[in-house]
């Protein structure tokens, strides 16, 4: 076997380790505090498992940024308004450790600043325009705080994937946690993430709260590898699924759903839902919606 290969080999069963380490904590903290609440099924969650061809839920993409900037409240404030059923957006941290609304690492792309947004304060992410860039009508919008875009879920009554970017710590995952408690929005919203650890460390904070784990690329076991992160399913890359389309019996049959990014044509559309995901999501929901109601007219 090549180092390399052996090398990656040792990482990957470390990481694994280290995950199965910390939801054990979790498991142990919870038995410590009592009695768990009810945790929230699959089927709560994101409805019953679809067969080929029946509609998935939408998720508006980053807010739904086919309409307004993406991850600003403009945009989210124009999804929940659809009606879809949810929104995605991402939240990563700032320099001192607040959580905000944005995909990259940089700013430079979605704002008329320039840098790395973890080595800018949450006043520095503040003073910048996060809407020129899409149209001068959003001149001025600012990118949002974690606790803003919970409050405007929390009045329309919507449900969200979180994507919590990069790696979180203990702390971090802990205030993201109680400000979503604290609007009551523990059965609202699914936090998801690339990251196995940061999962686990959902996993403590709360049993309620639901998990995706987002994958590129499937597991040889991609059943064991949810099961292991202990979450409720999975969201994977449209390439991935359409390689190994079993994949989609596979995570129903283990009772979780399966959600796909990030579809934007009508031939991607139809290639999943002939497969039976629950869930897809796209930057244009409103053409998506238009596209499953003429399908189930055909």
């Amino acid at each position: 076997m090549p180092p390399s290969a052996a090398s990656d080999r040792t990482r990957d069963r470390t990481h694994a380790l280290l995950v199965v380490c910390v939801l054990a904590a979790a498991s142990l903290v919870i038995a410590f505090l009592g009695a768990s609440p009810a945790r929230v099924s699959a089927t709560e969650l994101m409805g019953d498992p679809r067969g080929p061809g029946d509609a998935a839920f939408i998720a508006s993409h980053r807010g739904g940024g086919a309409t307004a900037p993406e991850n600003t409240l403009p945009a989210i404030t124009a999804a929940l308004a659809g009606g879809f059923g949810y929104v995605e957006v991402d939240v990563a941290l700032t320099a001192d450790g607040h959580p905000v609304l944005l995909h990259d690492r940089k700013v430079d792309r979605t704002t008329d600043g320039t840098g790395y947004l973890a080595d800018l304060t949450l006043a520095e992410v503040q003073s910048l325009d996060a809407g020129s860039w899409f149209d001068p009508a959003y001149a001025g919008t600012r990118v949002p705080t974690l606790p803003e875009f919970l409050d405007v879920l929390a009045a329309a009554g919507g449900r969200a994937i979180v994507e919590l970017k990069g790696t979180w710590d203990a702390a971090a995952v802990a205030r993201a946690i109680d400000e979503i408690a604290a609007r009551d929005l523990d059965r609202s919203i699914a936090l998801a993430s690339f990251d196995a650890r940061t999962l686990a460390l959902c996993a403590i904070e709360s049993e309620v709260v639901s998990r995706l784990l987002i994958l590129k690329h499937l597991p040889k076991d991609v059943v064991a590898a949810a099961e292991q992160a202990g979450v409720r399913g999975i969201v994977v890359s449209r390439k991935a699924v359409l390689a190994r389309p079993e994949v989609v019996d596979e995570i129903h049959a283990a009772g979780g759903r399966i959600v796909v990014y990030t579809l934007n044509k009508d031939a991607q559309w139809d290639a999943v839902t002939a497969l039976g995901v629950d869930g897809i999501v796209t930057d244009d929901p409103h053409l998506l919606s238009q596209w499953q109601v003429a399908s189930a007219d055909d």
